[in-house]
């Protein structure tokens, strides 16, 4: 039946290009031969514009485009998501050498755009088959449906008799030597044409060595679409037939593929086609499917191992494929939110048997394509508070986007490399799911982190707003995700450094922000500069740094371990609360002073002193035998040239003096012999009295026996005088004074005081007594002396 069978195929002629360029390079393209078509595969960075090819035999060169690529079996398709053009051509495609259906040679131009100047490469490939053909094949291709048929076995098989009744009586009345084809439609009469008329209706045919080849494109006139199991198959349906003498050669040519679009339920893109598409194919007894991706089946382990799935029910093969699967694509897209779609090249092959061991080889080649699923990115706070800086990761990042900038506050800076921001930094790690994430570290003291105060919580709420810029590649779409991120720290109260010096102690304090939440206090008195003046106090504050200089015998310090070596001067400050004025913290600093002299009036109502007495000893006495007023009041301790005295107020015979506002405890430093050793120039003596004076207002009892209470410390003072040695007081000699401010010390208890002989005193209550000296010396101001009893 082959014998003689021609069948003429007319070209679309072009000039022939006689611009060739240099070898294209190995690294963006490859050529593969397939089973049943060829392939080039074209890298889209290669050129600037989509290449386009021609197909070139000995006639011309032939553009492959539009119908004209579908007709004579080729498929030309831009895949971007693999970055990719791919020309697929069918072992029987026009143009291709074909020699005895076991060797095609292919031969294409490949044009390049390149800037202005666009260059032509000749691509060039010989295939062989690696299986053998199958008695009938079709292909289902993007854009055209083919089949094949061996010319042996081209009879009728499974042909529905009515269908068959009809074809041989229109042709044989209708048939001439010259091939002509029948295309049948259900309801529709059957009309003979010649080759010619067919080819310029987009119908191809043609006959190799020992095949019969048809093929058309989608959507032709003569095609027809039908439901098949609830599955949208395309069918063409061509009779090709000849008479010669008194014998009609026929040829049945059906090609039918399933258009279903493909489904997908979340997880699983799926696709059907019918066991059977067509009655032309009725009568199979066993139908085997393979599945793969990118023009190339898999092993059945191996599509396992994928996920896919490949079940039949109804007549019908279901296949499918996890969207996630490996082998397909996937792509993410900025619209609004960040979405994502996969897809998939399916290439699918049915091996159906017949009644007559006839075997059908039928090939899809399919996209399957996802909807828009959404690919949401998360941050996540990941800040470790001892850090002090905020750590911040941005995850599930798909590889096709990148972060380029982020926006903290209202100043953008460009990632990578993130170096025009001090302190802080990003990171980049590309994850084992094919994702990337990022992690920034920024100090919560960054001038773009915000800081709010919590009053209530006495904290520092800290927040960071980020606004993360990032672009899908490769078209760079952008896109954006905002981030918010918060932490609190407790506030401390604020804490002084303090250090001793010859002269006081020293404090200095590091200002901060919230401050203004406490109050700083010498006792119970904030710290000013009138209080700081009042005082006597050195204190500097330039918003940064308070320093304040407590002189010795200022307010505020108190006084204990107090010897002729030396004492400690101890000086608080406290640290209140703004609101309750409740004490938080306080700052306490203890140094080891030294001095000649030292009179200490306490709030408990003891006077302490060491007293310089190098002119004050006559002759033939010690410093031992030196007393108070009461001989029987001796000093605590002495050395070659002082003693240490300490007593109560109210004893060792004291002098009381009153006004309104004050009272003043005096006492002095006698000795017991009166004939003089003089010391002083010109024979004088130097007389030591001491004092101490307290406010009226802060006293709660002016007399008990041991109890002596006062709001606050008195002043002492120590006066050294010249007198003659018969203990006349010189006229003409100022005293001299060592004064002893308001010094606040730890009251002593009883079981601390130097046990000894002090006589009691006559309890008054203070008020009684202020009313009656009112009384007295009402528009006087005198001072009143009275001897402690």
């Amino acid at each position: 039946m082959a014998s003689g069978m021609f069948i003429s195929v007319v070209l679309f002629l072009s000039v022939w290009s006689t611009a060739k360029s240099s070898q294209v390079p190995d690294e963006v393209y490859r050529m593969e031969c397939r089973d049943r078509y060829f392939m080039i595969a074209v890298d889209l960075s290669f050129t600037w514009e989509e290449p386009r090819f021609e197909a070139v035999d000995e006639t011309g060169v032939f553009p492959l485009v539009g119908q004209y690529a579908a007709m004579c079996g080729y498929n030309v398709q831009v895949l971007p998501l693999q970055d990719r053009v791919e020309l697929r051509a069918s072992y029987f495609s026009c143009h291709t050498d074909n020699q005895d259906d076991e060797v095609f040679t292919f031969n294409f131009n490949m044009m390049v755009t390149h800037g202005e100047e666009v260059l032509t490469y000749n691509m060039n490939k010989t295939c062989s088959p690696a299986l053998p053909w199958s008695p009938r094949e079709v292909t289902c291709e993007a854009n055209y449906m083919e089949v094949s048929v061996r010319s042996d076995v081209a009879c009728p098989t499974g042909t529905r008799r009515d269908d068959w009744d009809a074809v041989v009586q229109t042709a044989y009345t209708s048939a001439v030597s010259d091939w002509q084809v029948m295309f049948q439609r259900v309801g529709q009469e059957v009309t003979p044409m010649n080759l010619t008329e067919a080819q310029d209706q987009g119908y191809t045919f043609d006959l190799t060595d020992g095949r019969l080849v048809f093929r058309t494109p989608y959507g032709q006139p003569y095609s027809f679409s039908t439901d098949v199991n609830g599955v949208p198959v395309e069918v063409v349906y061509a009779t090709l037939f000849s008479r010669q003498s008194w014998v009609v050669l026929m040829v049945d040519l059906v090609a039918a593929c399933s258009k279903y679009e493909g489904s997908h339920d979340g997880s699983y893109l799926r696709w059907q086609t019918p066991e059977v598409l067509h009655p032309l194919v009725a009568g199979l007894h066993e139908t085997k499917i393979s599945v793969g991706v990118d023009g190339k089946l898999v092993e059945q382990p191996v599509a396992e191992e994928r996920g896919y799935l490949v079940e039949k029910f109804n007549d019908t093969v279901q296949i499918s494929i996890p969207h996630n699967a490996t082998g397909g694509y996937r792509k993410t897209v900025a619209s609004g939110d960040l979405n994502e779609f996969y897809t998939f090249e399916i290439y699918v092959e049915q091996i159906s048997v017949d009644e007559d061991d006839v075997d059908t080889r039928l090939r899809f080649h399919k996209t399957l394509t996802t909807p828009l699923l959404p690919r949401p990115i998360f941050s996540e706070d990941r800040t470790v508070f001892e850090e002090q800086m905020f750590t911040v990761y941005l995850g599930d990042v798909p590889l096709d986007v990148e972060l380029i900038a982020v926006i903290l506050k209202d100043t953008e800076y460009n990632v990578p490399p993130f170096t025009n921001k001090p302190g802080s930094i990003i990171t980049q790690v590309i994850q084992p799911n094919d994702t990337r994430s990022y992690t920034m570290k920024v100090p919560f003291e960054d001038s773009d982190v915000l800081q709010q105060l919590n009053k209530e919580e006495k904290a520092v709420e800290y927040r960071l707003d980020i606004n993360y810029t990032l672009t899908v590649l490769p078209e760079k779409k952008l896109f954006f995700h905002q981030a918010s991120v918060t932490a609190s720290t407790p506030l401390s109260p604020p804490a002084f450094i303090a250090e001793c010096s010859d002269f006081g102690i020293n404090f200095k304090l590091d200002r901060h922000p919230f401050d203004s939440l406490w109050v700083i206090t010498i006792g119970s008195d904030p710290l000013t500069e009138e209080l700081a003046e009042q005082h006597g106090y050195i204190m500097t504050n330039d918003g940064k740094t308070l320093l304040l200089q407590a002189p010795l015998f200022s307010h505020g310090y108190e006084y204990t371990n107090i010897t002729l070596k030396g004492y400690f001067g101890t000086f608080e400050i406290l640290v209140r609360d703004r609101e309750t004025f409740e004490v938080q913290s306080s700052s306490v600093k203890t140094c080891p002073f030294t001095t000649k002299e030292f009179i200490m009036c306490s709030t408990d109502g003891w006077m302490t002193v060491i007293a310089d007495l190098t002119y004050s000893v006559p002759r033939g006495s010690s410093l031992a035998s030196a007393s108070l007023v009461d001989p029987y009041c001796g000093p605590r301790d002495s050395d070659d040239s002082r003693v240490l005295f300490s007593f109560p107020l109210n004893s060792c015979g004291s002098l009381v003096k009153l006004n309104k506002e004050i009272v003043t405890y005096e006492n002095e430093v006698l000795f017991s012999q009166t004939q003089p050793a003089v010391k002083s120039p010109g024979g004088l003596l130097d007389r030591v009295t001491m004092e101490c004076t307290y406010p009226l207002a802060g006293l709660h009892r002016l007399f008990s026996v041991y109890k002596f209470e006062s709001d606050t410390a008195g002043v002492g003072k120590i006066f050294h005088s010249i007198v003659h040695h018969q203990g006349l007081q010189s006229p003409t000699t100022e005293p001299t004074t060592v004064t002893q401010t308001m010094v606040p010390v730890t009251r002593r208890t009883k079981s601390t005081r130097r046990p000894g002989r002090h006589p009691s005193a006559k309890f008054i209550k203070v008020s009684n007594f202020l009313q009656k000296l009112s009384k007295r010396t009402r528009g006087l101001s005198q001072v009143k002396t009275v001897p402690a009893i």
